[in-house]
């Protein structure tokens, strides 16, 4: 099989760590709402680029999707946005640690739903890979002390977890539904359309209700450039992954971003891996190599 969805994802989850980083540095001028608008406001312009630049390479002419692809993406869309909220709506209820945890669930449920809705395939081997990887990632988040806080944040960050797995879905499923060969067109026309929609609604959001934040997104558009370029870059090599393989299998193997998190942490910032996080990464790791063998 096919294994270059693996460098594509290796590739993004490196990406999205880049990315993570920059939305942080601006959340402290923008906000949590406003830095996210940014990987989205500045990260279209990109998309488009790397649409035009694949209809060059490839000799070819946009597709002419269905309207099943519009429901795809734009639920993917829309659901993604709405992972964000509640995923900032947790962080305001309990620690950052214990949010990632949640969040980390999302490939239990990516693996549910892609069975359910777009009939991929779950293994034996895919299973216990994604159940392994998960709770690594699990147990490098709960750090000594991180205590679940009650059901309300549990709840909100199940939903987070949930949210960006149906967003996840809907984003392979617009692949798919434009019934292309090859990868480099679907993924990079579904990314396209998703950031321009998510681009137009948060910017009439925030028109609405925040200004101030919009306009002060603007002022800082040279680090939010920067921010827009490299989730954009990190978006089209997820999407060219889910071109190739299961939402499932991309979404479980991009758990590793937590390992590169943790080589920053490491490496940057001095900070010593305690033995649970050992553990965690280790099983990380075996779930990882247990996911490519799988589909190998």
């Amino acid at each position: 099989m096919n294994l270059l969805w693996v460098v594509f994802t290796v590739v993004a989850a490196a990406g999205q760590t880049a990315r993570n980083a920059m939305q942080r540095e601006l959340t402290e001028s923008l906000g949590a709402v406003g830095a996210t608008h940014v990987r989205f406001l500045f990260g279209f312009p990109f998309a488009l680029a790397f649409l035009a630049a694949v209809t060059v390479f490839t000799h070819g002419t946009l597709p002419h999707p269905e309207p099943k692809f519009w429901l795809w993406v734009v639920s993917g869309a829309l659901t993604q946005i709405g992972g964000t909220a509640l995923m900032l709506m947790t962080m305001t209820e309990r620690s950052f640690v214990v949010t990632v945890a949640y969040l980390k669930t999302e490939p239990l449920f990516v693996a549910g739903l892609g069975l359910l809705f777009l009939h991929d395939p779950l293994t034996p081997g895919m299973v216990a890979a994604i159940v392994i990887a998960t709770s690594g990632v699990i147990l490098i988040s709960l750090r000594g002390g991180a205590k679940s806080g009650g059901v309300r944040p549990a709840l909100f960050g199940l939903a987070a977890g949930a949210s960006f797995a149906i967003s996840a879905i809907g984003y392979r499923g617009g692949i798919l539904a434009l019934h292309l060969p090859g990868y480099l067109m679907p993924a990079t026309f579904t990314l396209a359309v998703g950031l321009v929609v998510q681009a137009v609604v948060l910017t009439v959001y925030l028109a609405a209700t925040d200004s101030a934040v919009l306009r002060a997104i603007f002022r800082l558009w040279r680090p939010s450039l920067l921010a827009g370029f490299t989730g954009a870059a990190a978006s089209q090599f997820w999407f060219l992954a889910f071109a190739l393989a299961t939402a499932a299998s991309v979404r479980t193997l991009g758990l590793i971003d937590v390992l590169f998190a943790q080589m920053v942490s490491h490496i940057v910032f001095r900070q010593r891996t305690t033995l649970r996080e050992a553990a965690g990464i280790v099983l990380l790791v075996a779930g990882a190599v247990l996911l490519v063998y799988s589909h190998g």
